[in-house]
């Protein structure tokens, strides 16, 4: 068997979708993306075509090897995406190949059912008590919600009290038997989250998410020393190497994306090295189905998952959902919080390729807000 081809497709509301090919007729589909920078990432596909094309797709660790340290100049965000959806694509025609879901060769499942969240509130967290009510209502055990929108280097007392009566009024709503996970986003300073993770501890979130940014990893263990909040970090590390160092620091929870980090392949690797540190894992994932059925699919396999993150109804998907491009839902549809281990082979899902193809040819361009604060300075978004 050998690729024929990898076609991409710009899908709305910001994702991209990556189809791989082969003379045998059997096709594995992928999301590589960076989110803001979908035609970037796409270039770097067409790219690494050029080595792809005429090879054996079921060589997949070899092609990895290839693909991220074949060409000199290693690393980073667009590269570690544009090798990830391949990844992706790769273990889901090897599935298909063998007629096997690939959690069973990663070594067959470890649980039976992956428990999920649900993202409350938007950028700028509001009503968020009737929002995690809803998601209780609708079978959620935990929710996800923005702790501000942008916050000064050092905010005000006021500013400090507000977050944490949002995360008080979502802790009364769910009560002591669901969780709540709090996402700073990258939006405090290490003073800042210095200040408010002691005044978060009596509402016991499940985490805390990106309490700096990643280029102030070294701050992470004296957050972890003032206070007893689980933190979690991430989504913007994009290697096992990334990981290295954050995982001495005395974090709780590791949350590699698995269209960013270089894939399953990648992101295995990583869940692994995070669990010789006592470190739980919980994919970060705000993106489409393919990214969801991947990053599943590792959680069937990792024996230190913890939650997986997900997309439906998420602020940025009006008008567009997952299912949308899913000649069936049912395998990523939320049963009581969770998604049920699914056993289609490759990725378990079947994408709906004419959906596809009509959406790209509409297409996106999506970019994330750029925010200032009051006196027009760049803020973290």
């Amino acid at each position: 068997m050998k690729i024929t081809s990898l076609e991409t497709f710009l899908i709305a509301p910001r994702w991209l979708f990556l189809r791989v090919a082969t003379d045998e007729g059997i096709t594995g589909w992928g999301e590589p993306v960076v989110e803001g920078r979908a035609e970037t990432v796409r270039a770097a596909i067409h790219e690494l075509a050029d080595y792809l094309v005429g090879e054996d797709p079921l060589r997949i660790e070899h092609h990895w090897q290839v693909l991220t340290k074949g060409g000199f100049y290693r690393g980073g965000p667009v590269l570690s995406s544009a090798v990830a959806g391949i990844d992706q694509a790769l273990w889901d025609l090897a599935g298909k190949a063998y007629g096997a879901p690939v959690h069973q060769l990663l070594g067959g499942p470890v649980r039976d059912r992956a428990r999920v969240y649900a993202w409350i509130g938007g950028d700028r967290p509001t009503e968020v008590a009737e929002l995690a009510a809803a998601q209780a209502e609708a079978g959620f055990s935990a929710v996800k919600m923005n702790g501000s929108a942008q916050m000064r280097h050092i905010d005000t007392p006021a500013q400090a009290e507000a977050v944490v009566e949002r995360v008080a009024a979502v802790r009364a709503v769910l009560g002591p038997d669901r969780d709540v996970v709090v996402d700073f986003h990258g939006r405090m300073s290490t003073a800042m989250s210095r200040r408010l993770l002691p005044m978060l501890e009596p509402l016991q979130p499940l985490f805390v998410e990106e309490p700096v940014l990643p280029e102030y990893s070294r701050d992470l263990r004296s957050l972890v020393e003032c206070s007893s909040v689980p933190l979690a970090v991430g989504e913007r590390l994009f290697s096992r190497w990334d990981f290295r160092d954050v995982l001495t620091t005395g974090i709780a929870v590791a949350q590699p994306d698995l269209s960013h980090a270089g894939g399953i392949s990648e992101v295995r690797r990583i869940a692994a090295a995070a669990e010789t540190h006592d470190v739980a894992v919980a994919p970060h994932c705000p993106l489409g189905p393919l990214a969801l059925a991947a990053s599943l699919q590792l959680a069937f396999a990792t024996p230190n998952f913890l939650i997986q993150e997900q997309s439906l109804g998420l602020h940025y998907n009006r008008g567009n959902e997952m299912f949308d491009y899913l000649a069936d839902p049912e395998p990523l549809r939320v049963r009581e919080g969770h998604i049920e281990r699914f056993t289609g082979p490759g990725l378990g899902i079947e994408i709906d390729e004419a959906a596809v193809r009509r959406a790209a040819e509409v297409g996106h361009r999506w970019r994330n807000p750029v925010w200032q604060h009051a006196d027009g300075s760049f803020a973290e978004w």
